[in-house]
């Protein structure tokens, strides 16, 4: 019934109050991404949601439009500034994913959205993720976040999808605060400003039952 019926009430009421209740601070962080990292503030991208629809999610830009001699944009851990790191290692650059959660493009617990360009790539059980609205944050992200294997963190989110409790997205809540928040932990992947790219499941580790 939670799952059906009440989360999505759950969601709108949370986006409702964090958008009102930190509408300061969306302020604050809008102005210093202008002055610091140039326009447009708002970072948004096609992501794949639920039943992999895809959807503009939104972010406050965490890089500059830096390029080479050819017009190329240069390599992301270039671009990605120490104003940048310090907006995505608090986690202030996905404040502006409330928006996505009102429209019903998210939740506020649920498997990250990831890229379109991943689709192609997900096994079967892999793909089963997209099930639900992905979340602002997630299972995985309390299990490691980016500095645990892409398998890994696919047979978290599936997992997830079929335990789904009122309870449960309260505790992911409270240690996505304690442990993203607080700790700081996972943020990123060793050597990657986030994480590598994902190129797929090998067959032998495609085949594991989650």
């Amino acid at each position: 019934m939670y799952k059906k019926y009440i989360k999505r009430a759950f969601d709108i009421v949370c986006a409702l109050v964090a958008i009102i209740v930190f509408s300061w601070l969306y302020i604050i962080v809008a102005i210093l991404v202008r002055v610091k990292l140039g326009s447009p503030v708002l970072f948004k991208q096609d992501r794949p949601g639920k039943d992999e629809k895809i959807f503009k999610l939104y972010k406050f830009r965490t890089m500059t439009d830096k390029r080479d001699e050819n017009g190329k944009l240069l390599p992301d851990d270039v671009r990605l500034t120490k104003f940048g790191r310090l907006l995505r290692k608090t986690s202030l650059d996905e404040l502006p994913e409330a928006f996505n959660i009102l429209k019903g493009d998210m939740s506020v617990v649920g498997p990250r959205p990831l890229l379109v360009e991943y689709l192609p790539l997900y096994n079967e059980k892999q793909r089963r993720r997209h099930e639900v609205r992905p979340g602002l944050s997630g299972l995985a992200q309390i299990s490691g976040r980016n500095a645990i294997s892409w398998e890994e963190k696919f047979e978290i989110d599936v997992e997830y999808v079929d335990n789904i409790t009122f309870w449960r997205d309260i505790k992911i809540i409270f240690l996505t605060v304690w442990k993203v928040f607080i700790k700081e932990e996972g943020i990123s992947q060793e050597g990657h400003a986030t994480m590598e790219f994902f190129q797929g499941t090998p067959e032998k580790e495609s085949s594991v039952k989650l």
